[in-house]
């Protein structure tokens, strides 16, 4: 290739066309292109290298499912448009609540994956964490569950008896390997100890990517609780609440009188989620929060279960605490009903008593646990109007 001189680039900038094809922009033309492959061949090596131009299904998982790698990729590729949404008109950007769910990992318990393949629905499983203890409320618990035609429940034994006990009744039943920790665990009779395992065992269905609805034996089933979740946040959970403000939350005003001008001051107050029924979606965050109790359990096993898992999920970061990422969703307390609800207020409203049709009815306010739960299965299942009157409100303290 012979170097342009003068004329040949004043013959190009006049427009001679023998000139443009054969001279100025033929040679031209070859630099650009040598120019565009170089800088071609650099974006291969480097973005195949970070993974955006990989198209391994499995590997695209990984980033959608891992949080930190989305925001990776969300910085890198933000310039390009490609992960960073445009806000819309005011009033209808809406964040999502709805996070991924994790790549399921059958290896982590090849057994348990084996009995929830055959008995899930839709990858969902209702369970309840049962010992030899409450063996007479399980009954009532799983007798109820085969009445509304449930299927996908499992009950997961703490020892041999409960294993017996629902292989005997045609149960479903998952019974942990031998561990001497969570064995003698599971002996005691009433214990903060005994509930904590429960957080323990659904991370492993979390894991195997399962959603799971954790239900304790003091609750009586009346209708397919499947067929009332959303489905749209992490936690979903019943609430010790009793109507709309200590259920769904209120602002709560503290006097401090030596203040004077400002002695007022706000601040917000819910009832606890209660932990003995709730649903999870198979997420990070989910299972996040199993291993925050989990560990926070077995460093003070006096721990109330209940009070734990409410401040894992509430409490917000702050200087040497990072806040748990968990979107939550409170469920209806008249259809996922504790028994405040029932014996204090529902039972002497005729209109409501008539009207409402509890999915649940959670009998976590009162010790008498067995003879409330049959009481509730003679109203809701059998017709007896009367079977709730005799009941006090609460219980006595002894």
């Amino acid at each position: 290739m012979g170097d342009i001189g003068g004329d040949d680039i004043r013959a190009c900038q006049k427009g001679s066309s023998h000139h443009v094809r054969g001279g100025c922009f033929q040679d031209s033309g070859i630099v650009m292109a040598m120019c565009v492959s170089i800088s071609l061949g650099c974006f291969l090596v480097v973005f195949s290298t970070h993974g955006i131009l990989s198209f391994d299904p499995s590997y695209i998982l990984q980033q959608v499912s891992s949080r930190n790698q989305l925001q990776y990729n969300s910085s890198m590729c933000g310039d390009l448009g490609l992960a960073r949404p445009k806000p819309g008109p005011f009033g209808t950007v809406r964040a999502s609540r709805t996070t991924p769910t994790v790549i399921p990992d059958e290896s982590s318990n090849p057994r348990l994956a084996k009995l929830l393949r055959e008995i899930s629905v839709n990858r969902e499983v209702m369970v309840a964490v049962a010992n030899s203890h409450v063996m007479d409320k399980l009954e009532v618990w799983f007798n109820n569950i085969k009445r509304v035609g449930v299927t996908n429940y499992l009950v997961v034994a703490l020892d041999v008896q409960v294993e017996k006990f629902c292989s005997q009744n045609g149960v479903p039943v998952y019974k942990p390997g031998p561990n001497k920790e969570f064995d003698s665990i599971g002996k005691m009779k009433r214990s903060p100890a005994v509930s904590g395992l429960k957080f323990q065992v659904l991370r492993e269905f979390l894991v195997l990517g399962y959603g799971v609805l954790l239900s304790d034996a003091d609750v009586v089933i009346l209708r397919n609780p499947f067929d009332h979740i959303y489905r749209d946040s992490d936690v979903e959970s019943m609430t010790d609440g009793h109507d709309n403000y200590t259920s769904y939350g209120f602002i709560d005003v503290f006097d401090d009188p030596s203040f004077g001008w400002s002695r007022i001051v706000h601040s917000t107050r819910l009832w606890v989620f209660n932990s003995g029924f709730f649903y999870l979606r198979p997420t990070e965050a989910a299972i996040e929060l199993m291993d925050r109790v989990t560990a926070r359990l077995r460093l003070d096993p006096n721990l109330w279960d209940q009070d734990v898992f409410n401040e894992e999920l509430f409490f917000p970061s702050r200087p040497g605490y990072d806040g748990l990422q968990a979107s939550k969703r409170t469920m209806d307390y008249y259809l996922f009903m504790n028994s405040k609800v029932l014996f204090k207020y529902v039972r002497k409203d005729p209109k409501l008593l008539a009207e409402l049709r509890p999915v649940i009815i959670h009998v976590n306010y009162h010790p008498d646990k067995l003879v409330r739960m049959k009481a509730v299965v003679e109203f809701y299942v059998n017709g007896n109007k009367e079977a709730l009157m005799p009941f006090r409100d609460g219980t006595r303290r002894h």
